[in-house]
């Protein structure tokens, strides 16, 4: 088998696991908290950025484990990901997003899909989804480039945690998770018309962040590659 395939394989499996993480966390934390909906988000919070720590940790040495279109498309840009690759990449994680949310829906004895109803929308929550994505774009390269990659599966699974807490929109933060996540008719879900604006959203935040990485580190920007992992476990060139 191939490394590309490796690679992108490694993205559908990823992807798939955090959004068990996230669509069965908040399935669970619904029928354990049915009357607390803070308690409710803070199960679902601490659940996904430990799964976080977790998979990054198991899946970086072989992918990078970026589970995310947005960081592929920005590594890519700064040198990392071969542009041939990018494209499997955001597919992988589009794909594994979403078989991750029909195994999520089945374990819990729910529909396989169902689409949710659950409206997110407004000014302050698409300003949220640009607050969550840019901070998520800086703390991943902030970490790589100041060569303190060992510490990346934390610093993103505090980040990711604290982030649904501190944003209008619970930090969705990635546009593979935002299509997932109208497949599930549950606490984690957003309502199909809701998702668009959340991406276009998202966009612009990564935008921003890669704007702000370039600033800040561009005696970086073409020598490194988000990798989550410690370098001499990593298959891939730095």
């Amino acid at each position: 088998m191939s490394a590309a395939i490796r690679r992108a394989a490694a993205e559908f499996i990823g992807t798939a696991m955090l959004l068990i993480a996230v669509v069965g966390s908040g399935i669970a934390a619904q029928r354990l908290s049915p009357t607390d909906v803070g308690l409710q988000l803070m199960e679902n919070a601490v659940v996904t950025g430990a799964a976080l720590v977790a998979i990054i940790l198991a899946l970086g040495p072989v992918s990078g484990a970026h589970l995310n279109p947005l960081v592929s498309v920005a590594d890519a840009m700064l040198g990392g990901t071969p542009w041939r690759e990018a494209p499997a990449y955001v597919a992988a994680q589009v794909c594994g997003g979403a078989c991750g949310t029909v195994v999520a829906n089945l374990m819990f004895g729910l529909p396989a899909i169902s689409l949710s109803a659950q409206r997110r929308a407004g000014a302050g929550l698409w300003l949220g989804e640009v607050v969550a994505t840019f901070g998520l774009l800086v703390v991943i390269y902030g970490v790589v480039n100041s060569d303190r990659r060992a510490w990346a599966p934390l610093a993103v699974g505090a980040y990711i945690t604290s982030a649904y807490w501190f944003t209008s929109s619970t930090s969705f933060a990635n546009p593979a998770v935002a299509l997932a996540r109208t497949l599930s008719d549950t606490f984690a879900g957003i309502a199909p018309g809701s998702a668009p604006m959340f991406i276009l959203m998202q966009l612009a935040g990564g935008g921003l962040g890669l704007a702000a990485i370039r600033l800040l580190y561009p005696a970086h920007q073409k020598s490194k590659e988000v990798q989550a992992c410690l370098p001499e476990f990593s298959s891939r060139s730095m």
